[in-house]
């Protein structure tokens, strides 16, 4: 059956269009207002603005609208969910001081990624950007120690502790706050498998910075290598939200000082070079932040990149709501890496390579590594088959 979606029947013909100019950058006030005047449902407007992750956006937006008439139903609909997502950032960033606190005193080291220092980097302000979790990176050996110290500290692991004294791989580590929202998730060299080559986690460390959170200083990866993260991060979820895109569209408009030559450099380290490219031209086409001088040439230069705008431009307005059918996910995997060698080792390590969604129970009916490898293949096929809504 087709997805559905709790958007207006509309929403692709009119909220997206208004939703798009929100997000470019510049901003045009006059253009915004008059494309708003054509929608009339503003409560559908602003769930399609909190499914793509753009609320903070809006709230941005609107604020350089002084003096441009807007409708009071988008602006109460819209301030509504504003405050949830501001009280909701607050909270998440006091957790995220006090975890880091009770790390420090472990002589584990790590860098907190996306989230709030991705939000303060491209927008100037932590809070301006929808994130669900707290994300830091590490290294895999220091992984049993840290899950002992957030267990301690009253998190939840997702992760039995059997499974992590038996070094199996999860897609993240992941931590839950119990009575609360707040989610905490562990990223290693070892788990961010969709980077075409293996992550190299201590040259990460050797180049990470920090960036200052409220008075408090808060270990970070460079700028060049935060770009590269994003682009990987946008491509494994096939850029099915537009937060991602405006992710990369406010680091190109508003860091003209990025240096490009050390993008281009860790881009080449994990073979990710075609999803920084395809993440530029994502936010030239959709926002209008054109590709940098530096990157131009190897960005037309890459004509698939232009064939798999238009492939991500079918899905995209949909928040998630029409997930890309197993043979597009695969096609799509395959193109990433830029070549046919490489892509279809890429294809086949992602389509083998067990998260905990393929571990069988471990007390009942257990299979083995092996049983779990070869099933992976067809439980992907069974969730993404054409008409799921997974």
């Amino acid at each position: 059956m087709p997805p559905s979606f709790p958007f207006a029947a509309n929403f692709v013909s009119r909220a997206w269009p208004v939703l798009l100019e929100f997000c470019s950058l510049p901003r045009d006030p006059a253009k915004i207002s008059t494309l708003l005047s054509e929608i009339n449902d503003a409560e559908s407007f602003a769930s399609l603005a909190e499914a793509h992750g753009v609320v903070g956006h809006l709230a941005i937006a609107f604020a350089c609208l002084f003096g441009w008439q807007i409708p009071s139903s988008f602006m109460d609909s819209l301030r509504a969910r504003q405050r949830t997502h501001a009280l909701y950032s607050l909270a998440m960033t006091a957790e995220l001081f006090r975890i880091l606190e009770i790390l420090q005193k472990s002589g584990i080291e790590w860098v907190v990624v996306k989230g709030p220092v991705l939000s303060l980097r491209a927008y100037g302000d932590p809070s301006a950007r929808q994130y669900a979790d707290l994300d830091l990176l590490l290294r895999q050996k220091d992984i049993p120690r840290s899950a002992e110290i957030l267990v301690a500290a009253g998190y939840d692991s997702r992760i039995s502790g059997e499974a992590i004294r038996r070094g199996k791989i999860p897609g993240e580590y992941r931590f839950r706050a119990p009575g609360s929202k707040i989610i905490l998730e562990l990223h290693t060299e070892r788990t961010l498998r969709y980077f075409p080559s293996p992550l190299p986690i201590e040259e990460y460390f050797q180049r990470k910075t920090s960036l200052s959170f409220d008075g408090r200083v808060v270990p970070a990866l460079s700028a060049a290598d935060e770009f590269v993260l994003i682009s990987v991060h946008g491509a494994t979820h096939f850029w099915e939200r537009l937060m991602w895109i405006s992710d990369v569209a406010a680091m190109v408009h508003n860091h003209p000082e990025l240096d490009w030559e050390a993008i281009g450099r860790s881009a080449a380290e994990v073979g990710a070079e075609r999803m920084v490219r395809l993440a530029l031209l994502l936010a030239e086409h959709f926002l209008r932040v054109p590709v940098p001088a530096e990157m131009k040439k190897a960005v037309e230069a890459d004509s698939a990149c232009s064939k798999l705008v238009r492939n991500i431009e079918t899905w995209l307005p949909c928040a998630g709501y029409a997930t890309p059918a197993i043979a597009q996910r695969a096609l799509f995997r395959y193109r990433m890496p830029g070549n046919i060698s490489a892509g279809a080792t890429y294809l086949a390590r992602l389509s083998f390579s067990t998260t905990e969604e393929d571990w069988s129970n471990e007390t009942v009916g257990a299979r083995s590594s092996i049983g779990e490898t070869l099933f992976r293949p067809f439980r992907l096929v069974k969730k993404y088959r054409r008409g799921s809504n997974s």
